[in-house]
């Protein structure tokens, strides 16, 4: 009885997303028409990179204006083309100057500049040695202990991402923050002085794409908050011919998604954005 009541749950709540979520036929269908998506009706901010800003040509309509059109989500954007994790802290300023704490939640998609740029990956700690109270099946006392603090080094990646989320956590203490990993990147070529290999080469520091990837999925864990994984959910991988076109220009720009590619990064934020609330409380 209670597999056979699990089963009935379960197809009832997969027949509810799939009529309320947008189809390709019919982009402006409510998403509300069954169940209510959490992300619903909320204010968003975005912070990023040039995947996020508005102004980017590579695509007319960005992942977070088919969200908005899908989930009548009201986005506050401040992605800036080229700005790697140290311009988070002034993005988040710039969102408190303008709005407050009159905002639901905070979606951060940034970090592939960092690896074009070869800024190392660094440390996530600084340990030092210090007293601490301690009473473990015995009186309390002083007891000398290895300590570790997140490490501030504005030098390396995983430096910036811990000043970043430092400063928004206690900036926006009540505020969900939700961290997107970085896509796959292939060539782009903009000028001269602007020539970017693909993800197949190392950096000039001598690291892989993934190393840059996988420190914003541990940032997860240091800093409690939930990361999305678009990198592998997303399915948008530029050094495969067959998928460039979902990219802005398969002869110089295989690193910004085109509308197309905007559009499906979008759906798999749809789905993802599921699991999470986007509101704590009142």
């Amino acid at each position: 009885m209670k597999r056979y009541l699990t089963v009935l749950l379960t197809a009832g709540f997969l027949l509810c997303c799939v009529q309320a979520f947008p189809h390709k036929k019919d982009e402006k269908k409510s998403v509300q028409t069954l169940w209510a998506h959490p992300w619903q009706g909320k204010r968003v901010a975005y912070l990023g990179d040039s995947i996020t800003d508005p102004r980017n040509t590579g695509s007319q309509k960005k992942y977070w204006n088919f969200l908005q059109e899908w989930l009548d989500i009201t986005p506050y954007v401040y992605g800036v083309s080229g700005r790697q994790w140290n311009d988070i802290p002034r993005q988040a300023e710039q969102l408190k100057k303008e709005h407050g704490d009159d905002f639901d939640a905070i979606l951060i998609f940034i970090g592939t500049n960092e690896f074009n740029s070869g800024v190392p990956i660094g440390e996530w700690w600084d340990e030092t040695t210090a007293e601490v109270m301690a009473g473990i099946h015995q009186a309390k006392r002083m007891e000398v202990r290895r300590q570790r603090k997140p490490s501030m080094n504005s030098e390396t990646y995983r430096g910036r991402i811990n000043i970043a989320l430092d400063t928004v956590k206690r900036m926006f203490p009540t505020k969900q923050v939700v961290l997107l990993t970085p896509i796959h990147r292939a060539i782009f070529y903009r000028s001269e002085t602007n020539w970017q290999p693909d993800e197949s080469y190392q950096n000039k520091c001598g690291e892989w794409m993934d190393a840059y990837v996988n420190a914003v999925k541990e940032a997860g864990n240091i800093w409690a908050v939930p990361v999305i994984d678009w990198n592998a959910s997303c399915g948008l991988f530029p050094l495969m011919q067959e998928n460039l076109q979902y990219f802005a220009n398969p002869e110089n720009d295989q690193l910004h998604p085109n509308d197309a590619g905007q559009e499906r990064m979008a759906r798999t934020l749809l789905y993802q954005l599921l699991t999470l609330p986007c509101t704590f409380g009142n």
